[in-house]
């Protein structure tokens, strides 16, 4: 696909967003920031990416305080200074700081990284020993001083958004943020089903298979790639098309370049047919029953 004028990229987003429980929405690609921040020769590089994917219409940005122990959240920062209002920004506390005085010290910090007030989304990380009830009952504090517009969580399967919805404001969960890309799929047999059912949006980290042992596989397809060559498409881009398909998920692939963002935001211009969809099944079979929730 030949670069593509960012206003288009825009206009393709502005029709693909997910609706979370309190109204805002979502556009449904974002950017995601995992391992940025960390190699000093490769900042100018990642901030340009960063402000390139803002200007395409990619308003969601994610981190989080684990990326570089901070640094992540640094180079966001200086990424969206003077652009703030602009960007969907969400943030992600360790599973040790979230609870007490712990969570709000975590979150100021983040705020401060980030040259922020404000948080749009802050999500825990994973489940990690403090009861999930403390946890919730710090995120609703945290959005009543205006700290945070939301809350969520990340890696939870079926069993944990139940456990979380039952408690006292558990139901204002506003998304789960979990691994899903064509090759791996078993989120697919019954966690996306219930988030549907319960009208919270699934982001969808490394949706290009980042990570992970399966990505050459995916990507030297030969399906995938007639696809894409049907398309004057890439690979990454016919992924990206995919994941976002339902409309009720968000992918925050990482872009460290100028060019590579750009060539994600031009996958919302793609309109893949029944039979494209259908041969990627083929291909990559969804589930036929549960699995264990993929994480990396």
């Amino acid at each position: 696909m030949n670069r593509i004028p960012h206003t288009l990229i825009l206009a393709a987003l502005k029709q693909h967003v997910a609706e979370l429980p309190d109204g805002r929405e979502m556009r449904a690609l974002g950017q995601g920031t995992w391992r940025m921040g960390e190699d000093e020769s490769k900042r100018e590089a990642e901030i340009e990416a960063l402000r390139t994917g803002l200007d395409c219409g990619l308003h969601v940005i994610d981190t989080a305080e684990m990326y570089g122990e901070g640094k992540s959240e640094s180079l966001v920062g200086e990424a969206i200074r003077d652009r703030r209002e602009g960007v969907f920004l969400v943030s992600k506390v360790y599973p040790h700081n979230a609870g007490g005085d712990k969570l709000v010290q975590a979150c100021d910090a983040t705020l401060e990284r980030l040259g922020t007030d404000y948080l749009d989304l802050y999500l825990l990380h994973w489940r990690g020993n403090i009861p999930l009830e403390e946890t919730v009952d710090g995120l609703e504090q945290l959005k009543a001083d205006g700290k945070i517009r939301a809350w969520g969580v990340s890696n939870f399967d079926v069993d944990d958004m139940k456990e979380l919805l039952a408690l006292p404001n558990g139901k204002h969960c506003a998304v789960n943020q979990v691994l899903y890309h064509l090759g791996s799929r078993g989120v697919e047999y019954d966690l996306l089903p219930f988030l549907q059912e319960q009208g919270i949006p699934m982001m969808a980290y490394a949706p290009l298979a980042e990570g992970s042992d399966v990505k050459a596989d995916i990507f030297e397809n030969e399906t995938v790639n007639r696809i894409a060559e049907a398309y004057s498409a890439t690979p990454a881009q016919i992924l990206l098309a995919w994941t976002v398909r339902s409309g009720n998920v968000i992918a925050i692939p990482k872009a460290g370049q100028k060019a590579h963002v750009e060539e994600n935001g031009a996958a919302m211009l793609l309109n893949l047919t029944e039979d494209d969809y259908n041969a990627l099944d083929e291909a990559f079979p969804p589930p036929s029953g549960k699995e264990p929730l993929d994480v990396i």
